[in-house]
C-alpha cells in the first residue's frame, strides 16, 4: 500500500491539531481509550465539546497552553493508503521544527484562518514549503463557519495566496474551504458549502499522485553496512546494505562505486524476505555485486555515466537551529550527508533570507537561531551530491558541533 507523508502548518490557532483530530475521529483511526481519555480531558478544561486538539498536542506544555511546541506524528490508514502526519507547531520561534518535520513530506497542508486571511506565518511557511520542495501543497480555509460559509471570503483568500504563490516554485496548489471543528469537507462534504465543487481533504490525499514524486532516473545507492555474516550457510556472502536513494537498480544492470570509480555488474538484490527482481527509490535492500571491490560505508553506488558531482566545495541554504551560538565564517563543523560523515569548514556566509519579505539581508555576517541562509563550505572529505531540487535525500544534509554533538543545522544543496 501506498505511503504519503504530510506535514500541517500555518499560524498560531489556525487549528492544525483540531484538523489532524477530525481526520483521525471521522476516519474512524482512533481507540476507544484516546477518546475516553481526551473527552475526560475536555470535561475537566470545560470544553461544550469533545476538543480533538488533544489528540495531538501531547505534552503537557502544549495542553495547558492549548499550543503545538513539538513535531506530532500520528499514523493512520485508510482502504486506499497509509499516512504519517507530522503536526508542525505555528509560533516563528519553532521554524527549525516546521523544517524538522516537513523535510521528508509529499505534500504540506498550509491552514489559514477564513477570518484573518493570509498572515506573516502562513507566508513564512508555505515559503518553507516550497524552499523544501515539498511537491503538493493544500491551502486549507479553515473555519469557515465562523463566517457564515462565505464564498466570497474564500474566493478572496484564495487569490490573495495565489499571487503569494506565483512568487515561489510551487507544482501543485489546492485550495479547500472546511470547518474542522465541525468537520465540513474535512472526510464528509458540506452541506452547508455546496458552492464548493472539489473534493474533500481525505479524498484529495487518498487520490494525489505521488509515484512520480521521487527521483526514478538517476540511481544512487549511498551504503549503509557491508554485511559479511560468514555462515556455514554463506561462507562467502557480500552484501553491501542501505536505502535507495533515487533511480530504479535491477539484477544485471552495471554500477559505478564512488570515490574509487570502480564498475562492476549488480548480481541480486536482497531483502529481509528473499531476493527482488529490482529495487526503486525508498527502499531497503542489500545489493550484491560481480566483482570483489573494497566498498565501505560511506560510499557511493550510482550508474557509469550519471554520477551525483564529487567535490568538496558545497554551496547550501542552511535553516540554523541550535539554541546557543550563531553561524559565522570560519567555523568548523562536522558534517553528515547520506551514510558519509566529514569535517567542514564555513568558508562565506553569502547573505541572511528575511522569509517574511523573501528579500536578501546581504550585510548579515552570522546566522541566529531559526534563520534561513546561503553560505559556502569546504569539507575534508569528497561529497557525491546532486542539488536538493533533483534529488532530496542526496542534496541534504546535517551540520553537527563536534563538542556537544548536537545537531546545529539542516542543509540543502543548490544547483551550481
Amino acid at each position: 500500500m501506498e505511503l504519503l507523508r504530510l506535514a500541517t502548518a500555518g499560524s498560531v490557532d489556525d487549528g492544525k491539531s483540531t484538523l489532524i483530530g477530525r481526520l483521525l475521529y471521522d476516519s474512524k483511526s482512533i481507540f476507544e481509550d484516546q477518546l475516553e481519555s481526551i473527552e475526560a480531558t475536555s470535561e475537566q478544561r470545560g470544553s461544550e465539546t469533545v476538543d480533538l486538539a488533544l489528540l495531538t498536542d501531547g505534552l503537557r506544555a502544549e495542553r495547558e497552553q492549548g499550543i503545538t511546541i513539538d513535531v506530532a506524528y500520528r499514523y493512520f490508514a485508510t482502504p486506499k493508503r497509509k499516512f504519517i502526519i507530522a503536526d508542525t507547531p505555528g509560533h516563528t520561534q519553532y521554524t527549525r521544527n516546521m523544517v524538522t518535520g516537513a523535510s521528508t513530506a509529499n505534500l504540506a497542508i498550509i491552514l489559514i484562518d477564513a477570518r484573518k486571511g493570509l498572515l506573516e506565518q502562513s507566508r513564512r511557511h508555505a515559503f518553507i514549503a516550497s524552499l523544501l520542495r515539498i511537491p503538493h501543497l493544500v491551502i486549507a480555509v479553515n473555519k469557515m463557519d465562523l463566517v457564515d460559509y462565505d464564498r466570497d471570503r474564500f474566493e478572496e483568500i484564495r487569490a490573495e495566496f495565489t499571487e503569494f504563490a506565483s512568487k515561489l516554485d510551487v507544482a501543485d496548489l489546492t485550495f479547500i474551504p472546511m470547518s474542522a471543528l465541525n468537520g465540513d469537507n474535512v472526510v464528509d462534504r458540506s452541506m452547508n458549502m455546496d458552492w464548493y465543487e472539489g473534493s474533500t481533504l481525505l479524498h484529495h490525499l487518498e487520490q494525489v499522485h505521488i509515484a512520480s514524486d521521487r527521483n526514478l532516473v538517476d540511481v544512487r545507492f549511498p551504503v549503509q553496512y557491508v554485511i559479511r555474516p560468514q555462515s556455514a550457510a554463506h561462507p562467502d556472502y557480500r552484501g553491501y546494505a542501505g536505502q535507495v536513494a533515487g533511480g530504479v537498480m535491477k539484477p544485471g544492470d552495471e554500477v559505478q562505486v564512488l570515490p574509487s570509480g570502480f564498475t562492476s555488474t549488480i548480481t541480486s538484490i536482497d531483502t529481509a524476505t528473499g531476493p527482488i527482481d529490482e529495487a526503486s527509490a525508498g527502499m531497503s535492500v542489500t545489493i550484491r555485486l560481480a566483482d570483489e571491490i573494497d566498498i565501505s560505508r560511506g560510499d557511493m553506488i550510482c550508474r557509469p555515466n550519471n554520477a551525483p558531482e564529487v567535490s568538496q566545495d558545497i554551496d547550501a541554504m542552511i535553516c540554523w537551529m541550535a539554541d546557543q551560538g550563531e553561524l559565522r565564517a570560519g567555523q568548523k563543523l562536522a558534517i553528515k550527508h547520506t551514510t558519509r560523515w566529514a569535517r567542514a569548514m564555513v568558508k562565506d556566509v553569502q547573505y541572511r533570507l528575511d522569509i517574511n519579505s523573501l528579500s536578501r539581508d546581504e550585510e548579515s555576517r552570522s546566522i541566529g537561531l531559526n534563520e534561513i541562509a546561503r553560505i559556502t563550505m569546504r569539507t575534508t572529505q569528497p561529497l557525491f551530491a546532486d542539488a536538493y531540487t533533483r534529488n532530496r535525500t542526496t542534496g541534504s544534509f546535517i551540520l553537527v558541533d563536534e563538542a556537544t554533538n548536537v545537531t546545529v543545522a539542516a542543509g540543502m544543496v543548490l544547483d551550481r
